[in-house]
């Protein structure tokens, strides 16, 4: 018989949420769900409102961007074990890419509103998740630079 998993066991299972405490996660997954994508649907839009942040758990996504002329432009692959979506986080809210799915995703969605919310309302909750969130962005911008350096260098 299959053990069935709580929503707290998929977040602390998950490298995004390591070290949090227990309380924190029992927060979080207040604000979660499970959602699946298929192979060529898209997770979200540049410039939708950023209402979710995604904690991937099987699965590829292509982050694009359009080029007039040239079509959609890979600007990051993300997969199992990663997060997308931080815009969430940061005003205005809106995505700045498209997330194409390259093979089929099971993630977790966490409500950006919820997250917002309850991080508002716990500072050491939001501070923690603000750190994590700086990280990823760290690690994106370097990534970038990276590309960019091949590309131009």
């Amino acid at each position: 018989m299959a053990s069935t998993k709580t929503m707290e066991d998929l977040l602390r299972g998950h490298p995004f949420f390591a070290g949090l405490g227990t309380d924190a996660v029992e927060l979080i997954a207040g604000c979660a769900s499970n959602v699946r994508f298929a192979e060529g649907a898209y997770m979200f839009n540049q410039g939708e409102e950023a209402d979710r942040f995604f904690v991937i758990r099987r699965g590829k996504i292509a982050l694009e961007i359009a080029s007039p002329g040239r079509g959609p432009l890979v600007v990051e692959t993300i997969g199992e074990g990663e997060v997308l979506g931080w815009s969430w986080l940061v005003p205005p809210h809106r995505y700045f890419f498209d997330a194409r799915v390259l093979m089929p995703v099971s993630a977790t969605a966490l409500d950006g509103v919820c997250l917002r919310g309850k991080s508002e309302a716990d500072a050491e909750l939001g501070y923690e998740l603000l750190k994590r969130v700086a990280a990823e962005m760290y690690k994106r911008l370097q990534s970038a630079r990276v590309r960019l350096l091949d590309l131009y260098g």
